[in-house]
């Protein structure tokens, strides 16, 4: 009855019977390995089996554990030349074309899974793309209601032919580092549009929050009301509407109107926590990875967001993603929402990433200047690759350079006059365009009036002929604001405030 169960619970998470050692899918031809760490090679076979590993001149074995698992972990491998993994029990598997460099996992929704070919200038960036030590793993599988041993997917070598799936943000970040430290980069992306960050989250570390708790009986109580017949009903009344307007829009020459979804249980939604933590991110663990960059939060800023609530929920997200690696407090950055004309709540998600710098080993690309203002997905995502890559040379790699923009660090008020002192001014800082917008001052009664500026060295000074007693000062605090600030590296300064 044991042994039935056993089974049972490895058909559940996808892992196949045991006969032949197995392999999750990230080793695959074509991947690329951490360097300069302990890198974990793992899989299934059948209980008691023993496992052998060679890569490298590297050989080490283990023996598959009462339930078929096992695992190896390899010593630092040093980049050179290409090589091949063999993985051999009762049979023998070679994972071939294998690199040897640094592995960085790209996560979030849309504007991370956003292809090259739907960015900026894509004819040239085809031409360019000869990469060959530049690889990207894109996780194919979907939600999952526990969290999963394996998923789909594939890694892909760089080439004017492969590059225009590869997502744009992680491309164009990984080309930079590629660019100047010379070793290989892979680069895994696992995204999915339109979902909160709730989804990519363990189920257990938003339990162990009690400010999420809330957000987790909502779900829950939604879970239990859903009605497969009701749902199925209401399903087919869409669907015929779908096909009356469909019709009507061909005959017109018109863009179909969206599909109706298929009725799903809901913890099987892209919106349900921890759903896609289950299906995209927990079969990646313990991949040896250099660290992860992450480009999400427009959905979060809808009115269920609640929008205020995310800077609980970034940090949670970050920690628990170190947890399951064990790799320490390895780098994690993320993409500030850029500007956008909306009616979401997109300065308090700014916020939100802006005080989630507070966790140890992070940073963040500021992106309030090369956004779209009617376009959700903004094309130019060179810049914003590339600003991720300039935090992690300067904080990872540590190049002599600046990690991003001027973040306001502290601020001083003198009657009607605030100073505002800034972080990472590399150069002084400057208005670009040259005259400094974009701020506010507050005064006493909660009132909000636009402010001129002056900026000096690392410092702003900041009045209102309308305020002779300064109770807070803004910048950048609208979803599409005016925005002049910035260092001496061109990077622009990100909006913030103080009450």
């Amino acid at each position: 009855m044991k042994h039935l169960l056993a089974m049972a619970g490895m058909l559940a998470v996808g892992i196949p019977l045991h006969a032949d050692v197995k392999l999750p899918t990230i080793f695959s031809d074509h991947m690329v390995l951490q360097r300069d760490t302990s890198v974990p090679v793992w899989g299934w076979a059948d209980p008691g089996e023993k496992v052998e590993v060679k890569i490298a001149g590297q050989s080490a074995a283990a023996t598959a554990d009462d339930q078929g698992n096992w695992r190896i972990d390899l010593a630092n491998l040093v980049p050179g030349h290409t090589h091949t993994l063999t993985v051999s029990g009762k049979n023998r598997m070679q994972i071939k074309d294998v690199l040897i460099g640094d592995v960085w996992l790209g996560s979030g929704q849309s504007n991370m899974g956003m292809r090259v070919g739907s960015s900026n200038d894509v004819e040239t960036e085809k031409a360019n793309a000869n990469y060959p030590r530049v690889r990207m793993f894109t996780v194919a599988s979907g939600t999952a209601l526990t969290p999963q041993q394996n998923c789909k997917g594939s890694w892909q070598v760089c080439s004017p032919k492969t590059v225009v799936s590869f997502s744009a943000t992680a491309y164009f970040f990984g080309r930079r580092l590629h660019q100047n430290l010379n070793v290989p980069i892979g680069l895994i992306n696992s995204s999915v549009g339109g979902t909160p960050i709730e989804s990519w989250t363990s189920m257990d570390a938003q339990q162990k929050t009690p400010k999420l708790h809330p957000l987790l009986a909502k779900s829950a109580q939604q879970a239990k009301a859903f009605d497969p017949k009701n749902a199925k009903a209401q399903y087919d009344k869409q669907f015929k509407s779908w096909t009356t307007r469909a019709a009507a829009a061909k005959a017109a020459g018109k863009r179909a109107p969206r599909k109706p979804r298929t009725p799903s249980r809901p913890e099987l939604s892209s919106a349900y926590p921890s759903a896609l933590f289950n299906g995209k991110i927990n079969p990646l663990i313990p991949f040896a990875i250099k660290g992860a960059v992450w480009y999400q939060g427009e959905r979060n800023s809808m009115p269920d967001g609640p929008a205020e609530l995310y800077r609980v929920q970034l940090p949670v997200l970050v920690k628990d993603w170190r947890n399951r690696w064990s790799q320490g407090n390895f780098p994690f950055a993320w993409v500030q929402l850029p500007n956008y004309v909306s009616t979401r709540d997109w300065p308090m998600i700014r916020e939100s990433m802006l005080l989630s710098l507070r966790t140890p080993n992070t940073g963040m690309a500021i992106t309030i200047d090369v956004g779209d203002p009617k376009d959700i997905h903004p094309k130019n995502k060179q810049a914003v690759g590339h600003r991720l890559a300039q935090w992690a040379l300067a904080k990872v790699y540590g190049f002599a350079i600046s990690p991003s923009g001027p973040i306001a660090a502290a601020r001083q008020i003198k009657a009607g006059t605030v100073t505002v002192k800034f972080d990472h001014a590399e150069g002084g800082l400057h208005a670009k365009g040259g005259k400094l917008t974009g701020f506010e001052i507050k005064d006493t009664t909660g009132k909000w009036h636009p402010a001129s500026a002056t900026a000096e060295k690392s410092e702003v000074t900041v009045s209102s002929d309308a305020v002779t007693h300064a109770a807070g000062v803004r910048y950048a605090w609208a979803n599409d604001p005016e925005c002049s600030l910035y260092n001496g590296e061109d990077l622009p300064a990100s909006p913030f405030r103080f009450e």
